[in-house]
């Protein structure tokens, strides 16, 4: 029996010939990544266990971007933390204030993730590089540490469900609005420890901004990971960028999937997902001119500038409605950069909105955007569960840039087509 993208990633990286459904493997690392939230934990454990070393400095990467620039004296003290480990030991790939960006943007954008690597990353949304054709996923901090000083994890190899896209985006439909139609498919776990690989002709008109955006969200299904295959979009988005060696797997023809999903993008619509979870879907149609009162457009899923763009071509001339707080959230400075030359910011800014330096910020409830009770938000983020951006009372409703900019204007869940 033929091999997934993802088993044939693993095998390789654990030194086999095949692998299968279920085996338990210790695979070579490409890159282990964490957080100022996650990685002082993985120091802590990092430092229990008596490790003198990292595997190689160059192959970690830490980056300060959920509490910063810091909100609080707890989260000053988590930023020291890894501030000292990445002084003690050299880690070439460390982003702070002033340098940093949300991780699962930046990272690709640096050119530190590449197809065929194996990745993990403490924090759940690392399967985002799956959109380059590698193998990235989420994992404790524990996993992190361990990672760390042997260059090495186990892993369980995951089974496959083949998402087969096919058609064309029609206009104001995105890749969020791909993956939340996925999710209100097959639900919060019908993916549940299981790889999702994308394929189908479909694949191609989407940008590579909408794969990251639907490989990141592969978790929201319960997924180990998720995978797109390598084209020449893939491979022009990192000639500019991947400076090192990088191995292409494809699928056998007789790889083995536990079952198929098959999405017409052309019968997609904008699409949002409910309080209290992401597979809580409904075509924006259905719900449009539900009261909010915030708006956030950013987060690892999107706060890319393609997403910028969209958003901003809605907002110009225009202005946030009355009651509504419209936060605005490049996803890296380089992003951040880009917006100012191509005249985005003044645009935000014009419209009423807050325009805040890169950070995972409102997504967790962290800083830069918490709720009240009683308060609703559109979010381009990846959760809406109880509480994740404030007070249990509060609600998320996910939704797409261009969703979350007409709904700012209106100061209600809208569609672009409202305007």
């Amino acid at each position: 029996m033929g091999m997934t993208m993802t088993q044939k990633i693993l095998a390789a990286h654990a030194g086999l010939e095949s692998v299968r459904a279920g085996d338990l493997i210790e695979a070579k690392l490409d890159l282990v990544l964490g957080n100022d939230v996650t990685t002082p934990v993985a120091i802590d454990v990092f430092d229990k266990a008596g490790f003198k070393r990292v595997f190689d400095p160059e192959r970690i990467a830490i980056v300060l971007d959920h509490y910063t620039p810091c909100k609080d004296i707890k989260s000053a003290q988590l930023c020291k933390t890894a501030r000292d480990f990445a002084r003690r030991f050299g880690i070439t790939h460390f982003f702070d204030v002033g340098q940093v960006g949300i991780e699962h943007a930046l990272l690709p954008e640096q050119g530190l993730v590449a197809p065929g690597d194996c990745i993990i990353g403490a924090d759940s949304h690392t399967c985002t590089y799956g959109a380059l054709g590698a193998f990235s996923t989420g994992v404790g901090s524990t996993d992190m540490a361990a990672g760390m000083a042997a260059g090495e994890n186990w892993f369980k190899v995951p089974s496959a469900i083949k998402v087969v896209l096919k058609g064309k985006l029609r206009p104001w439909v995105s890749g969020k609005d791909v993956i939340l139609h996925l999710i209100g498919q097959i639900g919060v776990d019908g993916a549940l420890y299981r790889s999702l690989e994308f394929i189908g002709e479909g694949v191609h008109e989407l940008s590579m901004d909408d794969r990251f955006t639907i490989a990141n969200m592969a978790i929201e299904a319960g997924g180990k990971n998720g995978i797109f295959p390598v084209d020449d979009r893939t491979i022009e988005y990192i000639s500019r960028r991947v400076q090192r060696p990088y191995a292409v797997y494809e699928a056998d023809p007789d790889a083995e999937y536990e079952r198929e999903v098959v999405i017409d993008l052309d019968a997609l619509e904008p699409t949002v997902a409910l309080p209290h979870l992401p597979s809580n879907t409904r075509p924006v149609r259905e719900v449009q001119g539900l009261p909010i009162q915030q708006v956030v457009i950013g987060s690892c899923t999107n706060g890319r500038i393609s997403d910028l763009r969209v958003a901003a071509g809605i907002l110009k001339g225009r202005r946030v409605a009355d009651g509504v707080r419209c936060i605005v959230i490049p996803a890296t400075q380089q992003i951040y950069m880009d917006c100012i030359r191509e005249g985005l910011t003044e645009i935000f800014i014009n419209a009423g909105c807050a325009v805040s330096t890169p950070t995972c910020g409102p997504c967790l409830g962290g800083h830069m955007g918490c709720m009240c009770e009683g308060e609703r938000a559109v979010a381009t983020t990846n959760r809406n569960f109880v509480g994740r951006m404030g007070h249990v009372k509060s609600e998320v409703i996910l939704a797409s840039p261009a969703v979350a900019a007409a709904s700012a204007v209106k100061g209600c869940v809208a569609s672009p087509t409202d305007l």
